[in-house]
């Protein structure tokens, strides 16, 4: 069911569109909507109707990443991880639209779905390693998966944004779009996958997930226990 955080609609030829919508806060995660996601999620996994997902966000952003001031908590850190297992678990293929910024948690939900398509001014970052925390969404295997392990560690450890120019040619971003022709273009790959017979589509992505990414779940379990070292460890050092 949409909730004030989370938008969806099945549109005809069983394309589910669902759209983060905290555009005030360029759609950063809160509590709200990562559980709102991920039951979305959870549902469209088990309904027929739905032959392929196509995630966007409202407003001039995909998703700035978590909403907080301060370093993801025990619950951040459960339903982040729990979204991103989510996607890459979800039988059907997910597209992404970005728009803006994909930063942190955002960017690293972004690489959880199956293909991406990206307006042409959109940038990206992964602010993690600054800010003293770790990453999330099984980064360290989807990330090293797309842009070999070198690049991953840059992109991880310096914190840098980049283009979409740059993501296309390292291997993020499936397709780039003029801005006004975002949704558009992204609706439209989605519409092609969802015309696809539903257990092809299905077969090739759990294969090529099982394949391509077998350490993803792995990844989730570590990520998992670096951050909860560093929760422990940095806590006593912030201020109240």
């Amino acid at each position: 069911m949409p909730t004030p955080t989370l938008h969806s609609e099945l549109r005809a030829g069983g394309v589910l569109v669902l759209t983060l919508n905290r555009p005030e806060r360029l759609n950063a995660i809160d509590d709200a909507l990562a559980r709102a996601l991920l039951a979305a999620l959870q549902a469209a996994g088990s309904n027929a109707a739905v032959r392929a997902v196509l995630l966007c966000g409202a407003g001039r952003a995909f998703c700035a990443g978590r909403d907080t001031g301060a370093p993801p908590g025990e619950d951040d850190l459960v339903l982040v991880q729990a979204v991103a297992q989510a996607l890459v678990r979800l039988p059907q293929p997910v597209v992404v639209a970005v728009q803006g910024w994909a930063v942190g948690a955002g960017l690293e939900w972004m690489l959880d779905a199956d293909l991406v398509v990206a307006a042409e001014d959109a940038r990206f970052k992964l602010p993690e390693a600054s800010l003293g925390v770790f990453v999330t969404g099984g980064l360290t295997a989807t990330l090293a998966a797309a842009v070999g392990l070198p690049r991953a560690r840059a992109l991880m450890l310096l914190g840098e944004p980049f283009t979409a120019q740059q993501a296309h040619a390292w291997g993020l971003v499936w397709q780039l779009a003029p801005a006004a022709r975002l949704e558009a273009q992204a609706l439209a790959v989605a519409e092609r996958l969802a015309a696809l017979e539903p257990r092809v589509a299905q077969g090739f992505k759990r294969v090529l997930n099982q394949v391509g990414l077998a350490g993803f779940e792995a990844a989730v379990a570590l990520e998992n226990d670096v951050q909860r070292e560093l929760m422990a460890a940095l806590a006593p050092q912030r201020p109240a």
